[in-house]
């Protein structure tokens, strides 16, 4: 990989060249660039993604609106989770199942007409067990109706970046009204992931006991040793199987979503076979750190001949063990940089290319104050730029 700077103005143009770094695939944070080389999926719709980077490894109809049967109780829950957090609900705190509530067909908690139960057992009845009459019982006690509740979910959905999310029920029951995105769903998972630490654990548990039933998590990666501590499955005729799930290795988290499979079977041995590519074919390296000189650019009639150009934060990239070539890092600024300059004043832009991506923008900010020079010292650098050719 090459590294170049591009500095121009009407009377100066110059460039710079040397090596950095091994050759890279990059994309920035949540700065979606397209997904890089594709492996096919029997997946109707798929995404698969970076947390850390943003990076999008793989997706096909990301964007297609689908159903997508239980995995939007990860919305139901998240509603939950956010009423934990800020203190407007416990755990301990208990809700009544309404006849609603326990008459839901579908997959079942089995909770009884006219009990009251605690808001944790539900979230494990909705988590573990995918229990409709526990999403309504959720629903009905935070939002009054399940259709006001799902109003909430789909304003919260906007709140949060689900830009093509509509729901209609908590439970993920057919409705010509409620859809998602995959990669709506992987923003959602990410948003549960980071939003709430404290809560996130309940995904990754196997198993739960209610009314003497013992029942399994439907999300067999939990069971396939990739690393998976979540998050959620769903099926209908008209959605098929989908799941949405997340791993950990060595620190790296990586977000699936597939939907329209036809079994059980396909979509577990799908989602094992995409995890286990996006954590081989694929690493993260972090090219700087925040505050870290990328770069010295001449200054115009400052007091100092040249400024640092940094990185405003940790610049972590998401790099092809397979694509280690024709990468190029550039360094666009206006040479030399007009004096005065303020610290944290973006100064430069660093572009990174790559033939299989869009190209990358990071900005580069100054390192240190500038200060203008007087009139007379500004007199005396203006003639050395004529004579010399030099700021």
């Amino acid at each position: 990989m090459a590294m170049r700077t591009n500095s121009d103005h009407s009377a100066l143009s110059r460039a710079c060249f040397g090596a950095l770094f091994g050759a890279l695939v990059v994309t920035a944070a949540l700065a979606l660039a397209g997904p890089a080389r594709a492996i096919e999926t029997k997946a109707r719709e798929a995404v698969l993604l970076d947390m850390t980077t943003g990076a999008i490894l793989l997706e096909k109809n990301a964007d297609t609106a689908m159903p997508t049967a239980s995995m939007s109780k990860i919305m139901t829950v998240f509603m939950v989770f956010e009423r934990l957090k800020d203190g407007r609900l416990s755990l301990d705190d208990k809700l009544l199942v309404s006849e609603n509530a326990w008459r839901k067909g579908g997959s079942k908690m089995y909770v009884e007409l006219g009990d009251q139960i605690r808001i944790e057992d539900l979230l494990r009845g909705v988590i573990v067990q995918s229990g409709n009459d526990a999403s309504i019982v959720l629903a009905e006690g935070l939002g009054g109706t399940e259709e006001s509740f799902a109003e909430e979910m789909t304003e919260k959905g906007k709140e949060i970046g689900l830009s093509n999310s509509s729901f209609a029920n908590s439970t993920g029951w057919p409705d010509p009204n409620h859809w998602m995105t995959a990669g709506d769903l992987a923003t959602l998972a990410l948003r549960t992931i980071q939003d709430f630490p404290d809560y996130y654990h309940y995904y990754g548990e196997t198993e739960f006991t209610w009314s003497d039933i013992r029942q399994g998590n439907r999300n067999t990666l939990l069971y396939k040793n990739v690393g998976a501590d979540g998050l959620k499955t769903g099926h209908t005729e008209e959605a098929g199987y989908g799941l949405t799930g997340s791993a950990i290795r060595d620190g790296r988290r990586l977000i699936l979503v597939v939907n329209g499979l036809q079994s059980v079977r396909e979509r577990t041995e799908e989602s094992v076979k995409l995890i286990n590519w996006g954590f081989r074919e694929f690493d993260n390296y972090t090219l700087f750190k925040a505050g870290e000189t990328v770069e010295e650019a001449a200054v115009w009639l400052g007091d100092l001949d040249t400024v640092p150009l940094v990185s405003a934060e940790d610049l972590t990239v998401t790099l092809s063990r397979k694509a280690r070539k024709g990468m190029i890092v550039t360094v666009n600024y206006l040479s030399p940089v007009p004096a005065p300059i303020q610290r944290g004043q973006q100064v430069a832009t660093l572009v990174i290319k790559t033939p299989d991506r869009e190209p990358i923008e990071m900005p580069l900010t100054a390192g240190e104050d500038v200060a203008l020079l007087g009139p007379i010292s500004r007199l005396v650098s203006g003639l050395k730029f004529i004579v010399m050719g030099e700021p």
